[in-house]
């Protein structure tokens, strides 16, 4: 259905998709649009807010996605991100975890339409950028497609122009985030029929989606589709969705990735990033491939801690192209 772009989208994933991440991801695909991990509004107005929305413009386009319910609060944050370039602001309504749903963010709005109305108004006030959600089909016991309509609908009539579902309902008291992203069951059907009710609006189907097949299914009835654990946890995935669903065969090979990798690496740890923070986003460079291995286990003892060198990065390097020299190259 979907011709855009940024059809395929990345799932904001807290402590995953942060610019490290979203750096090496690029490097990968030139296509995939791409979100920033939840920013709690207090994280902006009271926190090192350069340290926090700064990013390279190698990432674009790229999305920044809050966290909050205080309706003047997600207003200053969106005039603040006005200036820092981003291509989209995105509204958390689907986090289930307890620690969100103490603070008032996340699934548990679901439950209060008329605050996330004034929410969005008070957004798509404040900037000259896309609002636009992301939700659940439903929380605890409400989970019928009325309810997903009309919460939907009343996030577009305050401004959502965007609408990203995570195909599965949000039990925001027996389950823990972990559980919550499995044991609900998925219902794409809920999502194909929204996008049949809203025709001319963009929704985005969100759960479960872990192979290009599937990937080309939900574009037959769908606008767009966003994937977040498949692709964290086999980073070269993203060389797939680039083949098949971009057409794009001009795609790095892991070594390609690692190389270019490398200069970033080492302007981030001369500016006193630890190299951890970078090099634990490539866990799953080489998942499914001879050498992943000993691509994690050496990750795991050496570069995951807070004392990893650079020279550490050209050593496993060495060691992947011994075990494997092949799987470097595709």
């Amino acid at each position: 259905m979907s011709s855009q772009k940024r059809a395929i989208s990345m799932a904001p994933m807290m402590d995953c998709t942060d610019r490290h991440d979203r750096f090496f991801l690029r490097l990968i695909s030139k296509n995939i649009f791409l979100y920033s991990e939840m920013i709690a509004t207090g994280a902006i107005l009271n926190g090192d807010r350069k340290k926090i929305l700064e990013y390279s413009e190698f990432e674009k386009p790229v999305a920044l996605q809050l966290g909050g319910s205080n309706s003047k609060e997600l207003s200053e944050c969106c005039k603040i991100v006005d200036d820092y370039g981003y291509d989209e602001i995105n509204l958390n309504l689907g986090c289930p975890s307890k620690k969100v749903q103490k603070n008032k963010f996340g699934a548990c709005l679901m439950q209060e339409p008329d605050l996330v109305a004034k929410c969005i108004e008070a957004m798509a006030k404040a900037t000259k950028l896309p609002v636009t959600i992301k939700t659940r089909i439903g929380y605890n016991d409400v989970e019928n497609f009325e309810f997903l309509k009309s919460f939907v609908q009343t996030t577009k009539d305050a401004g959502s122009q965007k609408f990203i579902i995570h195909a599965r309902k949000a039990l925001l008291k027996k389950l823990s985030p972990k559980e919550n992203l499995n044991i609900p069951p998925l219902k794409y059907e809920f999502v194909y029929k929204l996008k049949e009710h809203f025709k001319n609006d963009e929704i985005i189907i969100n759960g479960g989606i872990k192979i290009t097949e599937d990937i080309k299914n939900h574009l037959l009835k769908v606008d767009g589709v966003m994937i977040g654990r498949a692709i964290y946890h086999s980073p070269y995935f993203l060389a797939d969705i680039e083949r098949d669903i971009f057409n794009n065969e001009n795609v790095p090979t892991r070594s390609d990735v690692m190389e270019k990798l490398i200069p970033y690496i080492q302007e981030e740890t001369s500016k006193g990033v630890q190299l951890n923070h970078i090099m634990r986003h490539t866990v799953g460079l080489f998942h499914g491939q001879n050498g992943s291995r000993t691509w994690k286990q050496y990750l795991s003892k050496n570069m995951c801690i807070r004392d990893a060198d650079l020279q550490k990065v050209n050593h496993i390097m060495d060691q992947v192209r011994k075990t494997n020299p092949v799987s470097l190259e595709r």
